[in-house]
């Protein structure tokens, strides 16, 4: 069944429900013996909402709900805050990719309570997720930032990159946003000749995903190499070589599309040989 969205449940909420609660930057979660999970609960107002919870529709059947707390707010001894970045290393994806929805949609109503024209209070526009101006009618949506990811393929090698702000070690395929103006391809060849210096060729379309960090919409290429000697950038990308399925440095976690993107090269190597 998957992931259902809604900006309102079918009938009334019934059973309990995955509540989805940030203060801040982290999300509540249970803990148990070091296991964390997401709660289970059929009152989201036991966390100590700010505001009544926003819904974001059902995960397999269960309802999916999200607020905020305030930051300092005393828990129930059996909740603490993670990142979550250390969430998606303890739960399953579907279950993170909705915890990403939520934080999104949280961001979304805490900067947008009031109109950036003329300062008025908004309101929820009915039938969708959006907030209206009741004043001047400036309508806002919730904020996503498109960018690219390319896996870059050349005679049975990949690129694979390292920027500074990676964790020690690591290296994962080019990424950067789309600017005003440009083509999803026309941003894949730009992103890849200011990052390393070469040229790519055969761009094609691989799949997409919700990233939170920060808002964004991960769309994900394969291009195959063209010319170029490699030379980054020092300033977004410090080192990037070509890597065999042999000689791979540490990688992304699998719940991310750029570690689908590397999976996808090992196998397509694998086939042929």
């Amino acid at each position: 069944m998957g992931f259902v969205a809604s900006i309102r449940p079918a009938g009334r909420v019934k059973g309990p429900s995955w509540c989805f609660a940030f203060s801040g930057q982290k999300i509540v979660v249970e803990k148990r013996n070091e296991r964390i999970s997401l709660p289970l609960s059929h009152d989201p107002h036991s966390f100590g909402l700010d505001s009544p919870p926003i819904y974001l529709g059902a995960l397999n059947g269960v309802d999916c709900l999200a607020g905020e707390i305030t930051e300092g707010r005393e828990l129930p001894e059996t909740m603490t805050l993670v990142g979550l970045r250390q969430l998606f290393l303890s739960v399953e994806e579907d279950l993170y990719l909705v915890a990403g929805r939520a934080f999104q949609l949280v961001e979304f109503e805490r900067n947008h309570r009031f109109c950036g024209k003329c300062g008025a209070p908004n309101q929820d526009k009915p039938n969708e997720r959006a907030k209206i101006c009741p004043n001047c009618g400036i309508a806002v949506f919730p904020r996503m930032s498109p960018a690219i990811i390319v896996a870059i393929r050349n005679k049975g090698r990949i690129l694979l990159a390292r920027a500074p702000r990676f964790p020690e070690g690591m290296y994962s395929v080019i990424a950067g946003f789309v600017e005003p103006g440009e083509s999803l391809e026309q941003c894949v060849q730009r992103e890849v000749r200011e990052e390393v210096g070469i040229e790519v060729t055969g761009i094609r379309y691989f799949g997409s995903q919700s990233w939170p960090f920060p808002n964004s919409l991960m769309v994900a290429f394969t291009a195959e190499y063209a010319e170029g000697e490699i030379r980054v950038d020092q300033e977004e990308i410090e080192d990037a070589g070509w890597f065999t399925p042999e000689t791979l440095p540490r990688i992304p976690d699998r719940i991310s599309i750029s570690r689908k993107l590397i999976d996808a090269f090992l196998k397509e190597v694998s086939s042929k040989q």
